[in-house]
């Protein structure tokens, strides 16, 4: 069953599709951008982007207050963040799926899918290389001082992998290409 961290709890995917078989009317919400989750996401989930979550509004929209709440990202790192969100509002106890969508997915379990886009993860790689490549061409052209272009986007790398938060990332998410067109949940954060 289900293993506790420091903000609620974790479960497999296996683990939780079997509940979702005994109990059909599970409470699972996808937390990744909107054009993550029409590209693909887990059979019954419902899109409430990270950035736009409100614990206080989604526990108050749901039908069965009292049953688990299933948080699932892409590989499980947004989830733990949703979690750790709804633990300092004070719902402890909500539970994140362990691996996320990718081991979802990976465990051959129903996914529903729509319109594919380019992900966040390779937006943020096509940009980041391509301001490098800029850097470094415009320091060799130019003006040496172009290089800080270059050093400036290593540094933000470096500060993402440490930190786990992408300014990069957040920005895109925003972007109108990255917008599912109305099928995202309405939560707001």
């Amino acid at each position: 069953m289900s293993r506790a961290d420091a903000s609620g709890g974790v479960i497999t995917p296996a683990e939780l599709f079997e509940i979702s078989r005994q109990d059909r009317r599970i409470d699972i919400i996808d937390v990744r951008s909107p054009a993550e989750y029409r590209t693909a996401h887990a059979a019954g989930a419902r899109s409430i982007p990270l950035d736009r979550l409100d614990p206080v509004a989604v526990m108050g929209s749901r039908e069965r207050p009292d049953a688990p709440l299933y948080v699932i990202c892409a590989s499980g790192s947004r989830g733990r963040k949703a979690c750790e969100a709804f633990a300092a509002a004070g719902f402890p106890g909500v539970v994140n799926v362990e691996g996320g969508t990718k081991a979802w997915e990976a465990a051959g379990l129903p996914v529903e899918r729509g319109k594919a886009t380019i992900s966040l993860e390779r937006q943020i790689r096509i940009i980041a290389g391509s301001l490098v490549v800029l850097g470094v061409a415009l320091g060799a052209a130019v003006s040496p001082w172009f290089t800080a272009l270059s050093a400036f986007v290593g540094a933000g790398l470096i500060f993402a992998g440490v930190t786990d938060i992408c300014p990069m990332a957040m920005g895109l998410a925003r972007m109108p290409w990255n917008q599912a067109g109305g099928e995202a949940g309405s939560c707001s954060r």
